[in-house]
């Protein structure tokens, strides 16, 4: 079927869904499939649950004319957005960076919701599925598209751009992350450059920190919008407090990292004429989720929970922050960085040195790549020989920095820290 049709059928309720147990009635069912699962075998139990139509690629699991057969799903899905996009009248803003890039996509959500109609990406959806959706759940009543972009080779974000067409862009960073597919640093910068490559070529607008010289140099030949200048960093201890505007805004944001983050959000925010004290109360109101940034207070002790992902630019700030805090006992839970590379065992020893010469009363590290690492301080291969190091020496009375990678679920920690 041409993607001119399945748009007339999406176009009547704006409904997708690729999960048959996430289903509204009269959504569009997407059988998308993966390493070790079949969309396609689920797509009568789709219809059942509510689907107005189910988009298969397999010929075998066409029962009906509910179910419509293409090609390839997912590139049935990605051609929709496309076609989705350009029917859209909303500006749309692209966002990506090696680290911070979904709690910023959610500050300059929650600033512009303050005077539009915002869609963004919900969560981390935000790699060649996840951009697709995010589009295909912006409707006419959409003034502000918001999509994070995500990548870990190059060539992705080039791809993800030419389905969403951002009218504008930032990145947040370049950092050390995804190093195994980027293939160094070099290639990370090659790579999260595509965004403002399409911009430039667009002659669309990008959103730049100054006091990043690498974000200065690649858009020099593109339309840019500076950081506010109107704003001062007060502390972090724990919490990001700043001026802007001659009005103080107390976040609920730890680390000074998080200051840049909620400058691109003023910065939007004030680009797209959202009255300062609206500002000042969408950022003050942002708590962050998601094992984001958690503060998590026990029984007796305070966390700060930042087990959603690590790589070792985000985890030399997060460090560095933390010996900043005014606390007298602190205790450091780091897990494994993934997706290094040959500069894994590097970059792990790296981060070693640099907690070890903070002397925190307590460094615990936990992984097979930090297993390797030389340090004086307590190292566990595995995450069970940790909770028994944890269960019999309890931790008590003291502030908790717990960071590693996605896939080290440091998270399950608060079950036995009191």
């Amino acid at each position: 079927m041409e993607i001119k049709k399945i748009y007339k059928l999406y176009s009547k309720h704006y409904l997708i869904s690729t999960d048959t147990r996430d289903m509204r009635k009269n959504t569009l069912f997407f059988a998308l499939k993966g390493g070790r699962f079949n969309g396609n075998k689920f797509a009568n139990e789709a219809l059942k649950n509510g689907a107005r139509y189910a988009i298969i690629d397999e010929k075998e699991y066409k029962t009906s004319d509910k179910t419509i057969l293409v090609d390839n799903v997912l590139e049935t899905l990605q051609k929709l957005a496309s076609y989705h996009r350009i029917q859209l009248n909303a500006p749309i803003l692209a966002i990506t960076g090696s680290n911070g890039k979904t709690t910023t996509k959610e500050l300059i959500n929650c600033v512009l919701s303050e005077k539009y109609s915002t869609t963004a990406t919900a969560g981390n959806l935000n790699n060649h599925i996840g951009v697709p959706l995010t589009l295909l759940s912006m409707t006419p009543k959409t003034e502000i598209g918001i999509v994070e972009m995500g990548a870990n080779h190059q060539k992705e974000i080039e791809f993800l751009c030419s389905i969403a067409q951002p009218d504008y862009g930032y990145i947040t960073n370049f950092g050390k992350a995804h190093l195994e597919g980027f293939g160094g640093i070099e290639g990370v910068i090659k790579g999260k450059s595509e965004l403002y490559s399409f911009l430039i070529e667009a002659d669309k607008i990008v959103f730049v920190n100054p006091s990043d010289a690498l974000q200065v140099e690649k858009t020099s030949h593109a339309k840019t919008i500076s950081f506010a200048e109107n704003t001062a960093f007060i502390d972090a201890n724990p919490f990001v407090k700043l001026s802007f505007n001659t009005q103080q805004i107390q976040s609920n944001l730890v680390g000074d990292y998080n200051y840049t983050n909620i400058i691109a959000a003023i910065t939007i925010g004030t680009y797209f004429k959202v009255e300062p004290l609206q500002i000042k109360e969408a950022i003050e109101n942002y708590v962050p989720t998601n094992n984001r940034s958690q503060i998590i207070k026990k029984e007796s002790n305070h966390i700060i929970l930042d087990a959603y992902n690590a790589n070792p630019s985000s985890m030399k700030v997060a460090l560095e922050n933390f010996s900043k805090i005014k606390k007298e006992l602190k205790t450091v839970i780091l897990g494994d960085m993934f997706e290094l590379g040959e500069e894994s065992t590097k970059e792990h020893q790296e981060i070693v040195n640099l907690a070890d010469s903070f002397y925190f009363t307590n460094t615990l590290y936990v992984g097979a790549h930090f297993y390797k690492a030389d340090t004086k301080n307590k190292q566990f291969k595995t995450f069970k020989a940790m909770k028994n190091f944890i269960n019999t020496n309890p931790i008590k009375n003291e502030s908790i920095l717990i960071k590693g990678s996605r896939g080290m679920q440091l998270e399950r920690i608060l079950e036995f820290i009191g």
